[in-house]
Parts: structure tokens; C-alpha cells; sequence
């Protein structure tokens, strides 16, 4: 940005809110926007690409994590408060400030800020397992994108046991906080998370059945629908083809399962002597030494062999070099003072099963 377009307002309207269509944070304070039936003159939508772009100095400024929305208050306002970040305050400052406008967002009932709460911490912290490539991992308390979208199916379905029984939107007869906050996230899992399971429906069905009634039925849920879609379709998909990198979407284990998936399943003993969740350790049935012990992957993911790692793997391939310090401390298995850890990869590197 030029020094003369700095000096330049962006706007002359109250209130400015940064924010792109394909963002489902911004959406929920879009859709107060549009049910209030706000004026352009008091809330103006710009680009963060008008000041430079999200990593822009401008643009963190504003907000410091660098992510949308974000809203300046361009007039004199009691807190003395001149900008905002994170889409929740900037919704609940909006709703206090036009209070008067259209629906409240907050009808008496609990169960708006306990989903919108859930959401903002248990959802949108781990979305970006949907769409973010390898290099962005770990996601949230997750080290891979099998268990991260695990979890985010599961949260799912734990918000789904926070709606109202009746009436059309999550509280009941009356749209909420509620509605804007997830309604936006559920366009992202109804259209990305058949890219990586498409045997079970995206949504549980209680959460289906809301989610089309309000993108069907309500104007301004249709609208928000819209926005978000074009951009996932059109330049996500079609222009970028942004799922044929991201591992369990475009790329996929396709490698025909080994003795090691055998071994996993129990399906063919061996002499175990570590097992938890993620790993697997036995004797080797042909020793190359007095102590001979594999440590493996319970779920390749992907390992077939070590040159197909990414960042998705640090947790697993961590956990195999703990597990085997472990075993090379244990003199009960003949280790003595020290131990030879070995990778073996591809046929040059004199690998035989193509399981890390």
C-alpha cells in the first residue's frame, strides 16, 4: 500500500469490517449485518487486501493474530475502543450497538452461548484440518489429520446434542448467535468432509436437517451459503485444487497392506514387548543380532516407507524413537550399554516390508 493510499480513508462509514466472503468467522457477523439490514454508512465490508493483505502490518494492527474479521470503529465510541478482532466480540459489540435493529441474536435460552462457546473453542481451532496442507500441522492439540477430523466429526455431534428439539433454528423459533456461528462452519464440513470419507453422511442428521432448512428456507442463511460456496468452488477447487495435495483427500495410501497390518491386527502371533495405541513392538522372527526388536506404526498412514513423511508424521515418528529408547534401556530383552536404531528405506536401503 502506497503512502498516499494510507492517507487515504478507506471508508467513511462508522464502522468497518474486514473480512473476505470464504470466511465462515466472518459470516457469523455477516448475517447480523444482513438481518439488521445495516447501512453501508454504518458498517462497511472491505477486503484485508485492501491494506495489504492478512500478514499485512495494517492488517495486524488490527488483528494481531492476522486473521479475519476484524472491525475498526471510526466513530467516537464510550469504551475509546477504535478496533476489534475475533468474530464473536465484533458480532456481540454489533448486537449491543444496533440493539434496536432487527432480531436480538440472543434470546433467553442458554442454549445460544453454550453452542457458540463450543464451536469457537472445540471447532474452529481445529478446522483448519479440512483444508490446511501438511506443513500447517500440528492443528489444535492434534498431530495428524486422521485424528483431527476425528475430532472435529466428533464435536459435531456433541453440539447436535445442544439443539432445541423444536422449531426451526438451534434455540427454538428464533434465530440466534447460535445459528450464525455454526451455520457458516457446517458449509465447510458439509462440502470438505466427503473429500476425505464420503460413507457417512458429513453432518449427523439432527444437524442436517437444520443446516438444509436454513440454507433452503432462510434469505439470509442462503445468502451467507452462497457467499462461502463461490469461493470454495471456484477458486479453492477449480482455480487451486487446493484437496489434491492434502493427504486423505487428493493423496491417499493406496500401497497394498504387508505382514506388519497382519501382525497389528492379530491376525499372526508374534513376541510383543511394547504395545499402546499408536505402536507396535515385537522380536523380529529372523535376528540380526542377540536383540532384535521392530517397533512400528499400529497405522501406516501413509508410511510405507520413511520418504514419505511429512509434518503430519512428527507425533508418530517421535513416538517410534521413544518407544525405542525405551526397549534399548530394557536388559530383560538383552540390551546392554547402547543400541543400533535403523530405518531401512526402499529397495536400495534394503527395506523388505513396506511399513515404517
Amino acid at each position: 500500500m502506497s503512502s498516499s493510499e494510507a492517507e487515504t480513508p478507506l471508508s467513511n462509514s462508522d464502522h468497518i469490517l474486514f473480512d473476505m466472503p470464504v470466511s465462515n468467522n466472518g459470516a457469523r457477523v455477516r448475517a447480523i449485518l444482513y438481518y439488521k439490514e445495516l447501512s453501508q454508512q454504518q458498517v462497511e465490508i472491505i477486503s484485508p487486501m485492501k491494506l495489504g493483505g492478512l500478514k499485512s502490518e495494517e492488517f495486524l494492527a488490527l488483528s494481531p493474530q492476522g486473521l479475519m474479521p476484524a472491525l475498526t470503529i471510526q466513530k467516537e465510541h464510550a469504551s475509546g475502543m477504535k478496533h476489534l478482532s475475533e468474530s464473536d466480540t465484533i458480532a456481540r459489540y454489533l448486537l449491543a450497538e444496533y440493539a434496536g435493529t432487527g432480531p436480538s441474536f440472543q434470546p433467553d435460552n442458554p442454549r445460544s452461548n453454550q453452542i457458540c462457546r463450543w464451536h469457537d473453542v472445540y471447532l474452529t481451532t481445529i478446522q483448519g484440518c479440512l483444508y490446511k496442507p501438511a506443513s500447517r500441522f500440528p492443528i489444535g492439540d492434534y498431530a495428524d489429520r486422521k485424528s483431527a477430523i476425528s475430532a472435529f466429526q466428533k464435536q459435531l455431534k456433541t453440539i447436535e446434542g445442544f439443539m432445541s428439539d423444536d422449531g426451526m433454528y438451534l434455540c427454538g423459533d428464533d434465530v440466534s448467535l447460535a445459528d450464525a456461528a455454526l451455520f457458516p462452519t457446517c458449509i465447510f464440513a458439509n462440502y470438505m468432509l466427503p473429500k476425505f470419507d464420503d460413507s457417512q453422511p458429513p453432518l449427523p442428521p439432527k444437524l442436517n436437517t437444520w443446516f438444509d432448512n436454513l440454507r433452503t428456507n432462510d434469505s439470509v442463511f442462503s445468502k451467507i451459503y452462497k457467499e462461502i460456496m463461490d469461493t470454495l468452488v471456484t477458486s479453492w477447487e477449480e482455480k487451486n485444487h487446493r484437496w489434491d495435495s492434502i493427504w486423505l483427500a487428493g493423496q491417499r495410501d493406496d500401497a497394498p497392506g504387508t505382514i506388519f497390518d497382519k501382525i497389528v491386527a492379530k491376525e499372526i502371533p508374534a513376541t510383543i514387548v511394547k504395545e499402546d495405541e499408536h505402536i507396535l513392538a515385537f522380536k523380529d522372527i529372523s535376528p540380526q543380532a542377540p536383540a532384535h526388536v521392530l517397533v512400528i506404526p499400529k497405522d501406516r498412514n501413509g508410511l510405507t516407507n520413511l520418504r514419505k513423511a511429512s509434518a503430519e508424521h512428527t507425533d508418530i515418528l517421535g513416538r517410534l524413537l521413544v518407544a525405542g529408547a525405551e526397549i534399548a534401556n530394557d536388559a530383560e530383552l538383552g540390551f546392554g550399554d547402547g543400541a543400533r536404531f535403523v530405518i531401512n528405506d526402499g529397495d536400495d536401503g534394503g527395506q523388505e516390508v513396506y511399513h515404517v
